[in-house]
């Protein structure tokens, strides 16, 4: 089976889907009760069924996993939130064929990044080099 993330162009994420996301992703894993009811504050005009429905799109576009609980599905990300982010940069960057290099220069400067982020792009960089000595 693939990766969801090797199909970012037929990934169209809603709002809700979004905050379903961002939602597993601080819980790790939830039914939908539980995921309805730490959102109603913020969409409280969804139904317990729309949030259902959410969540079975997500788990059929593979982004989630679920396993049967008793009477109802627990669910989990499949993927992490920085690998999701990352893959639509990544499909952006080629859909649009730009530069790798260019395109993270320019989100670097239209994001106002302080020092301290920029340090840590940096050991990144500097972590991803000595990999690729060391192969």
């Amino acid at each position: 089976m693939s990766s969801p993330l090797n199909n970012l162009n037929s990934l169209n994420l809603g709002d809700l889907e979004v905050a379903i996301l961002d939602q597993l992703w601080r819980e790790k894993s939830a039914t939908v009760k539980t995921v309805y009811s730490c959102m109603r504050a913020d969409y409280g005009h969804s139904t317990a069924n729309t949030i259902q429905s959410a969540m079975e799109r997500l788990f059929r576009k593979g982004l989630l996993a679920r396993t049967k609980q008793g009477h109802a599905y627990s669910y989990t990300p499949k993927v992490s939130r920085e690998a999701l982010v990352a893959s639509f940069m990544t499909g952006m960057i080629q859909r649009f064929g730009s530069d790798p290099a260019t395109s993270l220069s320019a989100f670097v400067d239209s994001n106002g990044l302080d020092e301290e982020a920029l340090l840590t792009i940096n050991q990144l960089i500097e972590e991803r080099r000595s990999q690729g000595e060391s192969k």
